[in-house]
Protein backbone atom coordinates (compact mmCIF):
# COMPACT_ATOMS: atom_id res chain seq x y z
CA UNK A 1 0.00 0.00 0.00
CA UNK A 2 1.78 3.31 -1.36
CA UNK A 3 -1.04 6.14 0.62
CA UNK A 4 0.39 6.00 4.12
CA UNK A 5 -1.06 9.67 4.95
CA UNK A 6 -5.08 9.83 5.52
CA UNK A 7 -6.91 12.62 7.24
CA UNK A 8 -10.67 10.89 7.96
CA UNK A 9 -13.24 13.07 9.37
CA UNK A 10 -16.69 11.80 11.21
CA UNK A 11 -19.53 13.51 9.11
CA UNK A 12 -21.23 17.10 11.89
CA UNK A 13 -23.84 16.14 14.13
CA UNK A 14 -27.32 15.47 13.56
CA UNK A 15 -30.52 15.92 15.64
CA UNK A 16 -30.32 11.92 16.24
CA UNK A 17 -26.78 12.27 17.26
CA UNK A 18 -27.96 14.50 19.99
CA UNK A 19 -30.59 12.23 21.09
CA UNK A 20 -28.94 9.44 21.40
CA UNK A 21 -30.49 7.18 18.68
CA UNK A 22 -29.28 4.70 16.84
CA UNK A 23 -28.31 6.03 13.71
CA UNK A 24 -26.59 3.47 11.21
CA UNK A 25 -27.17 3.37 7.92
CA UNK A 26 -30.51 5.36 8.39
CA UNK A 27 -29.91 8.98 6.05
CA UNK A 28 -30.35 11.50 8.64
CA UNK A 29 -29.13 14.75 7.58
CA UNK A 30 -26.77 17.35 9.21
CA UNK A 31 -28.01 20.03 12.42
CA UNK A 32 -26.45 23.52 12.33
CA UNK A 33 -24.12 22.45 14.68
CA UNK A 34 -23.03 19.80 12.45
CA UNK A 35 -22.89 22.18 9.32
CA UNK A 36 -20.62 24.44 11.18
CA UNK A 37 -18.46 21.58 12.35
CA UNK A 38 -18.20 20.63 9.04
CA UNK A 39 -16.97 23.98 7.47
CA UNK A 40 -14.26 25.00 10.59
CA UNK A 41 -12.43 20.81 9.77
CA UNK A 42 -12.45 22.30 6.37
CA UNK A 43 -10.77 25.48 7.32
CA UNK A 44 -8.34 23.08 9.45
CA UNK A 45 -7.29 21.54 6.58
CA UNK A 46 -7.06 24.03 4.07
CA UNK A 47 -4.21 25.06 7.00
CA UNK A 48 -2.85 21.82 7.46
CA UNK A 49 -1.93 20.60 3.86
CA UNK A 50 -2.09 24.80 2.13
CA UNK A 51 -0.65 23.76 -1.29
CA UNK A 52 -0.26 19.89 -0.68
CA UNK A 53 -4.55 19.77 -1.45
CA UNK A 54 -3.66 18.28 -4.90
CA UNK A 55 -1.67 15.30 -3.57
CA UNK A 56 -5.09 14.42 -1.89
CA UNK A 57 -8.10 11.87 -3.41
CA UNK A 58 -11.49 12.77 -1.66
CA UNK A 59 -13.87 10.18 -0.71
CA UNK A 60 -17.32 9.70 1.27
CA UNK A 61 -19.41 7.62 2.28
CA UNK A 62 -22.58 7.27 0.57
CA UNK A 63 -24.89 8.92 2.69
CA UNK A 64 -26.40 12.31 3.07
CA UNK A 65 -25.01 13.34 6.52
CA UNK A 66 -21.51 12.26 5.09
CA UNK A 67 -21.90 13.87 1.68
CA UNK A 68 -22.94 17.07 2.97
CA UNK A 69 -20.11 17.44 5.31
CA UNK A 70 -17.72 16.46 2.61
CA UNK A 71 -19.03 19.10 0.57
CA UNK A 72 -18.86 21.96 3.40
CA UNK A 73 -15.41 20.83 4.21
CA UNK A 74 -14.25 21.10 0.03
CA UNK A 75 -15.92 24.16 -0.09
CA UNK A 76 -14.04 25.74 3.01
CA UNK A 77 -10.82 24.35 1.01
CA UNK A 78 -11.59 26.56 -2.22
CA UNK A 79 -12.84 23.05 -4.09
CA UNK A 80 -15.35 22.19 -6.23
CA UNK A 81 -17.93 20.88 -3.64
CA UNK A 82 -18.87 17.97 -6.02
CA UNK A 83 -15.61 16.28 -6.89
CA UNK A 84 -15.06 13.41 -4.99
CA UNK A 85 -15.50 10.08 -5.06
CA UNK A 86 -17.98 7.49 -2.98
CA UNK A 87 -17.56 4.01 -1.75
CA UNK A 88 -20.04 1.96 0.08
CA UNK A 89 -17.39 0.58 2.32
CA UNK A 90 -17.38 3.58 4.26
CA UNK A 91 -20.91 3.36 5.49
CA UNK A 92 -21.68 2.98 8.97
CA UNK A 93 -22.28 -0.35 10.83
CA UNK A 94 -25.76 -1.47 10.05
CA UNK A 95 -27.77 -1.57 13.11
CA UNK A 96 -30.82 -3.35 11.61
CA UNK A 97 -33.88 -3.16 13.57
CA UNK A 98 -32.44 -1.26 16.17
CA UNK A 99 -32.33 1.98 13.93
CA UNK A 100 -34.04 5.25 14.84
CA UNK A 101 -34.19 3.96 18.96
CA UNK A 102 -32.40 5.17 22.07
CA UNK A 103 -30.73 2.68 24.50
CA UNK A 104 -33.72 3.47 26.79
CA UNK A 105 -36.32 2.26 24.48
CA UNK A 106 -34.08 -0.73 23.50
CA UNK A 107 -34.49 -1.93 26.87
CA UNK A 108 -38.23 -2.09 26.52
CA UNK A 109 -38.41 -3.14 23.08
CA UNK A 110 -35.05 -6.38 23.51
CA UNK A 111 -34.12 -6.10 26.94
CA UNK A 112 -32.25 -9.63 27.06
CA UNK A 113 -30.45 -8.38 23.33
CA UNK A 114 -29.54 -5.18 25.21
CA UNK A 115 -27.46 -7.20 27.94
CA UNK A 116 -25.86 -9.43 25.48
CA UNK A 117 -24.45 -6.13 23.61
CA UNK A 118 -23.25 -5.32 26.75
CA UNK A 119 -21.12 -7.88 27.15
CA UNK A 120 -19.43 -7.53 24.15
CA UNK A 121 -20.40 -4.98 21.49
CA UNK A 122 -17.67 -6.23 19.00
CA UNK A 123 -19.25 -9.40 17.99
CA UNK A 124 -23.00 -8.62 18.51
CA UNK A 125 -25.36 -8.47 15.97
CA UNK A 126 -28.46 -6.43 16.56
CA UNK A 127 -31.84 -8.43 15.47
CA UNK A 128 -32.75 -7.60 11.22
CA UNK A 129 -31.79 -8.09 7.67
CA UNK A 130 -28.80 -6.58 6.89
CA UNK A 131 -27.19 -5.92 10.53
CA UNK A 132 -23.48 -6.16 11.28
CA UNK A 133 -21.43 -6.62 13.85
CA UNK A 134 -17.98 -4.70 14.76
CA UNK A 135 -16.71 -7.49 13.09
CA UNK A 136 -18.11 -7.35 10.16
CA UNK A 137 -17.79 -3.67 9.56
CA UNK A 138 -14.03 -4.18 10.04
CA UNK A 139 -14.30 -6.11 6.96
CA UNK A 140 -14.90 -3.83 4.84
CA UNK A 141 -13.83 -0.79 6.50
CA UNK A 142 -9.97 -2.40 6.83
CA UNK A 143 -10.28 -3.58 2.85
CA UNK A 144 -10.79 0.07 2.20
CA UNK A 145 -7.89 1.50 4.03
CA UNK A 146 -5.45 -0.74 2.43
CA UNK A 147 -6.94 -0.60 -0.96
CA UNK A 148 -5.78 3.41 -1.61
CA UNK A 149 -3.02 4.01 -3.44
CA UNK A 150 -2.42 8.01 -2.95
CA UNK A 151 -3.44 10.20 0.44
CA UNK A 152 -6.49 10.74 0.99
CA UNK A 153 -9.22 12.72 2.90
CA UNK A 154 -12.14 10.73 3.80
CA UNK A 155 -15.52 11.55 5.48
CA UNK A 156 -17.44 8.29 7.30
CA UNK A 157 -19.43 7.63 10.93
CA UNK A 158 -18.35 7.25 13.89
CA UNK A 159 -18.26 3.73 13.76
CA UNK A 160 -16.08 3.05 10.73
CA UNK A 161 -13.44 5.11 12.59
CA UNK A 162 -14.28 2.80 16.13
CA UNK A 163 -12.82 -0.04 13.37
CA UNK A 164 -9.78 1.90 12.73
CA UNK A 165 -8.19 2.45 15.38
CA UNK A 166 -9.04 -1.78 16.44
CA UNK A 167 -7.61 -2.41 13.09
CA UNK A 168 -4.40 0.14 12.77
CA UNK A 169 -4.07 1.65 16.57
CA UNK A 170 -4.11 -2.19 17.88
CA UNK A 171 -6.62 -0.48 20.80
CA UNK A 172 -8.86 -3.77 22.39
CA UNK A 173 -11.91 -4.47 20.64
CA UNK A 174 -14.17 -3.12 23.82
CA UNK A 175 -11.95 0.03 23.99
CA UNK A 176 -12.41 0.51 20.25
CA UNK A 177 -16.43 -0.13 20.62
CA UNK A 178 -16.83 2.37 23.80
CA UNK A 179 -14.57 5.06 22.34
CA UNK A 180 -15.62 8.61 21.58
CA UNK A 181 -15.45 9.82 18.09
CA UNK A 182 -15.91 13.66 18.05
CA UNK A 183 -17.42 15.33 14.97
CA UNK A 184 -15.29 18.73 15.08
CA UNK A 185 -11.86 17.00 15.00
CA UNK A 186 -9.68 15.29 12.29
CA UNK A 187 -8.50 12.02 12.68
CA UNK A 188 -4.63 11.85 11.59
CA UNK A 189 -3.31 8.08 10.11
CA UNK A 190 -0.13 7.39 9.42
CA UNK A 191 -0.29 3.48 8.00
CA UNK A 192 3.23 3.03 7.87
CA UNK A 193 3.66 4.09 11.63
CA UNK A 194 0.54 2.63 12.82
CA UNK A 195 -0.49 6.02 14.18
CA UNK A 196 -3.36 7.31 14.92
CA UNK A 197 -4.13 11.05 16.86
CA UNK A 198 -6.51 13.65 16.32
CA UNK A 199 -5.75 16.88 14.96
Amino acid sequence: MSAVQVYIIRHGQTDWNVEGRFQGQTDIPLNATGRGQAMRNGELLAHILADRVGDFDFVSSPLGRTRETMERIRAEMGLDPKLYAVDDRLKEICFGEWEGHTTAELKKLFPQRVKERARGKWDFIAPGEHAESYEILSWRTGAWMRSLEKPTIAVTHGGVIRSFFRLFGGLDPNEACAMDVPQDRVLSVNIAEGALHWL
